[in-house]
């Protein structure tokens, strides 16, 4: 089975050297779609001198102004993390998580995002991920460099290609990033239409939560547009009832 389908994303990487060590590893590992996302320095003389092979790479590398942008057309999105994050989040071993792309890149493309060098990726850059990637470390320092990380997760998926199994027959392709906003907004504009509130002291926790819960489900694209459908029926309900009795 080939990782053609796996896509790198590098979001807001400060040093254009660990570019091109993120190049290099990528080819040792047959990975060859790489995507920076607001990077500080692109092209460099650093970034090409530490790809030392792997300019190809380097070459087809794609510049974004934004994570949506970056991850346009994808299914299956993983992200990176080093710290205990919300415990909605369905956490995976790096093995494990590189078995999984693997599978789901058959379907359709599939992602594993990285954050910069100093922060790692914010809780929102996490919000298009079905599940975060652990790489297990020393509790006194499990902190990563950006190219060691990307190149333990190259290692896996290469790994795995060998023990690689066929996704399920039929399966279909995963609900991009953009078309699960979409759901988002309609979700949030119906509950508050349906004057369905978050009852906890904070009163921001209630979308999150659902939107951790879609995430988890990991829905294609026709169970997006069947809760779409479902939304959009509601609301016309509402709009008919309020025809006979206004509110």
């Amino acid at each position: 089975m080939s990782a053609a389908n796996i896509r790198i994303v590098l979001v807001e990487p400060t040093h254009p050297g660990n570019i091109g060590a993120v190049a290099r590893a990528m080819k040792n590992m047959g990975l060859e779609q790489l995507v920076l996302v607001n990077p500080r320095e692109f092209p460099h003389p650093q970034a090409t001198a530490r790809a030392s092979g792997a300019d190809d790479v380097l070459a087809r590398t794609r510049v974004t102004g934004s994570l949506t942008e970056a991850l346009a057309g994808c299914g299956f999105i993983a992200a990176t993390t080093s710290r205990d994050r919300d415990q909605y989040f369905r956490t995976e071993d790096v093995r494990v998580a590189a078995e999984r792309l693997l599978r789901e890149s058959a379907r359709g493309p599939a992602a594993v995002l990285f954050g910069s060098e100093r922060t790692g990726l914010t809780n929102e850059q996490l919000e298009p991920a079905h599940l975060l990637v652990r790489i297990p470390a020393s509790e006194t320092y499990p902190s990563l460099n950006l190219a060691m990380a990307v190149q333990l997760v190259a290692y896996e998926l290469f790994r795995a290609r060998a023990d690689a199994v066929a996704p399920p027959t039929g399966a279909g392709p995963l609900a991009e990033p953009a078309e699960l906003e979409r759901l988002y907004e309609h979700f949030a504009t119906v509950l508050e239409e349906v004057e369905f509130r978050d009852r906890t002291h904070s009163g921001t926790h209630l979308m999150a939560r659902i939107r951790r819960l879609f995430q988890r489900a990991e829905l294609d694209r026709n169970e997006v547009n069947i809760l779409r459908g479902f939304l959009a029926a509601v609301q016309g309900r509402r709009r008919h009832a309020g025809e006979d009795k206004p509110r």
